[in-house]
């Protein structure tokens, strides 16, 4: 399997493609990372070094693949943080490029705006740009719940709350849908649930909520329920993706880091220690 990630990337720990790429080759995938930054360290340490990309620059390095004549093994694309709309634009422009050459591909979109408590903190723009443009062209979209509950224009509070944001966001153009984090009034405190829909049914997969606070694992989160979903059904990838996430996490937990363990916990991709299953929600 070949995939194509164009995100953010940064020297210094596991966020956007640094924190996508790792896991997808240790599961035996190919992948052609294009980097819209190129940064020490990600932005949450309040202080880096480095450069944001332009479009052109995207255009540039699909251009050079294209003409290795390889995008029609292209089994799909994979985008994350988007710095403006104009860089949103260059990847849906690689998106089209990728399906002209093999329609078969399928494009994971993580439409990055937000999150629970922190709001919007994306650049003005990028909101609208994803609700209107990014996600109607995905295939696949791994929303956050503030991002679910934006995306749907209407709140997530219960679980049929959520399953109805679900249904709405569907409307929009995606088939499959993986909210990475969701409380409702259903939810223990102590857990975290996450929900995959598409036309097989919904899922919910709960998990230990972990004291921690960490950048990335969201990153590596979509990339791997993109690369499950594309080998398998919805509630298998669910199980896989979020338990080796929960297994690169914990071990972070225990070694008191900043920065995912994904290296040192690198077996939890292949292999994860605790499997958690998925409960189908009735109709």
């Amino acid at each position: 399997m070949n995939l194509l990630s164009i995100q953010s990337h940064v020297a210094y720990g596991h966020v956007g493609n640094a924190a996508a790429v790792f896991p997808l080759q240790r599961l035996g995938i190919e992948v052609w990372p294009v980097h819209t930054v190129q940064f020490s360290n990600h932005t949450g340490y309040g202080a880096w070094q480095g450069q944001v990309f332009d479009a052109a620059l995207i255009g540039d390095v699909m251009a050079g693949i294209a003409q290795r004549g390889v995008l029609a093994t292209c089994d799909g694309v994979l985008s994350g943080y988007m710095g403006g709309a104009d860089i949103g634009d260059a990847i849906l422009d690689a998106v089209a490029a990728v399906r002209r050459a093999n329609p078969a591909a399928r494009y994971c979109c993580d439409p990055v705006i937000g999150d629970v408590g922190r709001g919007v903190f994306v650049r003005d723009g990028i909101p609208e740009f994803m609700k209107q443009k990014a996600v109607p062209a995905a295939d696949i979209i791994t929303p956050n719940q503030f991002e679910l509950d934006y995306l749907a224009g209407r709140p997530s509070a219960t679980l049929a709350q959520a399953r109805d944001a679900v249904r709405a966001v569907h409307d929009i153009g995606p088939r499959a849908i993986l909210v990475t984090s969701l409380h409702t009034d259903g939810t223990p405190a102590d857990a975290i649930d996450l929900l995959a829909s598409d036309a097989s049914g919904c899922y919910r997969l709960r998990t230990p909520k972990l004291p921690l606070s960490v950048n990335g694992a969201g990153d590596a989160i979509a990339a791997l329920f993109f690369a499950h979903y594309l080998r398998e059904t919805i509630d298998v990838a669910l199980a896989r993706a979020a338990s080796s996430v929960f297994g690169i996490l914990s071990r972070t937990v225990e070694a008191g880091t900043r920065e995912i363990a994904l290296i040192a916990a690198q077996e939890e991709i292949v292999n994860p220690s605790r499997m958690f299953e998925p409960e189908k929600m009735a109709a």
